[in-house]
């Protein structure tokens, strides 16, 4: 019988005591695995999303809900601005180039963006069905949408007023789908697209129809509302607008200009205290089933000592008892960290599934993050250490001593 088998005999002896520990340490590691995959996801998310844009310009209010409403889709936006304003960006020498958008409904959840084929662009959106919009009420959707809806080019829909499904519809302005975008991992997937004039025509913010033209005085603007946007997306023409830039809108207009860098690491630090929290916790359950093993492993070396003896007296040596011992760590460690990682892979594939229903920020469990082997590392370490005392104890049995008890 070789030391594998024979450690493995003994697991199995003591199956209900080493499944207990094995579930400790299971559930532990499974706890790190699921806040690794979803940090991490989360993080390259917001990478993605932020992608080419260095400014976002809108109205006055908090930044980070700023960011979050007009970079990542999820959040309320903090108002509108004039178009006027939007456009005098433009002509600043520190700015390359400009995108609107123009937010205030959903379609199913999903929100609509009025904005110009520049913002397809920004993500490297391609169509994998149809042509991007070239007037008002023709709409692109995202591969999520499409995939969601079940609309197909030629096919129209109505939109909801507000972000959330239960808005009223705008039953006479229907979109006419023309494109279907290709999957990009990117906030474009969860997006309808249109045209900025779509949005103010919906809004009352668009041209008279041509009767009423017809009896407009001169002189009499020909909107029934001031044009606005909800906010402008901004790339640097240097790296000097960086430290000019900002500061200058934010003091010398009604405008807020807000960093996607800076308030996505924001977020992330926010994100991180519960995560690090999380994290402790497991790190505790790590230690206590550490320590599980440790007595289990201590208890059933003191109730072998007999066969431990009698192994030595037919030629088994001091070192392959305190190997067998070591290994049973080992294999209650792998057993822990193998159940520690399918917990956590098959529970972030379920809130995955779930946050991807609810239309949020989109995670898989069908991945691996490089903090996963040094989890394992973790892990089989937990074991090793866990057995060192009763290996020692093994390794320092007294053959006289043990066979003259019995």
């Amino acid at each position: 019988m070789n030391l594998l088998t024979l450690s493995l005999a003994y697991v199995r002896a003591r199956a209900l005591n080493a499944g207990l520990n094995v579930l400790l340490l299971g559930l532990g590691v499974g706890t790190i695995v699921v806040l690794l995959l979803f940090s991490r996801q989360l993080e390259q998310r917001l990478e993605r999303d932020a992608r080419g844009i260095d400014l976002v310009v809108g109205a006055k209010g908090s930044p980070l809900q700023l960011i979050l409403s007009s970079v990542y889709h999820i959040d309320i936006p903090t108002g509108n601005i004039p178009l006027v304003d939007a456009e005098r960006l433009k002509s600043n020498p520190l700015i390359q180039a400009t995108v609107p958008l123009a937010l205030g409904d959903n379609y199913e959840g999903f929100r609509i963006v009025g904005t110009d084929p520049t913002y397809v662009k920004l993500y490297d959106g391609k169509p994998s069905e149809g042509r991007l919009w070239t007037k008002p009420f023709e709409a692109v959707l995202g591969n999520e949408v499409a995939a969601h809806s079940r609309l197909r080019v030629g096919e129209q829909f109505v939109g909801s007023h507000g972000i959330v499904e239960a808005g009223e519809k705008h039953e006479h302005s229907p979109y006419t789908v023309v494109g279907v975008l290709q999957p990009s991992g990117s906030v474009l997937d969860r997006l309808v697209l249109t045209s900025v004039e779509s949005v103010w025509e919906i809004h009352g913010q668009g041209h008279h129809d041509e009767d009423e033209a017809d009896e407009e005085k001169p002189g009499e603007p020909k909107h029934l509302q001031p044009q606005e946007v909800t906010a402008v997306l901004v790339q640097y023409r240097s790296p000097m607008a960086a430290a000019v830039l900002p500061r200058q809108i934010n003091g010398q207009s009604a405008l807020q200009a807000a960093s996607p860098a800076f308030e996505s690491a924001r977020l992330l630090n926010i994100v991180g205290v519960g995560v690090d929290t999380v994290q402790a916790f497991a790190l505790i359950l790590i230690l206590c089933a550490a320590l599980s093993v440790f007595i289990a492993l201590y208890n059933a070396l003191r109730e072998r000592s007999y066969d431990l003896a009698v192994m030595r007296t037919l030629g088994a040596s001091r070192w392959k008892l305190f190997a067998a011992v070591l290994i049973e760590g080992l294999i209650l460690g792998g057993l822990g960290v193998a159940l520690g990682l399918l917990l956590g892979h098959l529970l972030t594939g379920v809130l995955g599934m779930w946050m991807q229903a609810s239309q949020r920020v989109h995670v898989t469990g069908w991945t691996v993050v490089p903090g996963e082997l040094l989890l394992i590392l973790l892990a089989l370490g937990v074991g090793l250490l866990s057995a060192l005392l009763p290996a020692l104890l093994a390794y320092r049995t007294d053959i006289a001593k043990v066979l003259t008890q019995r």
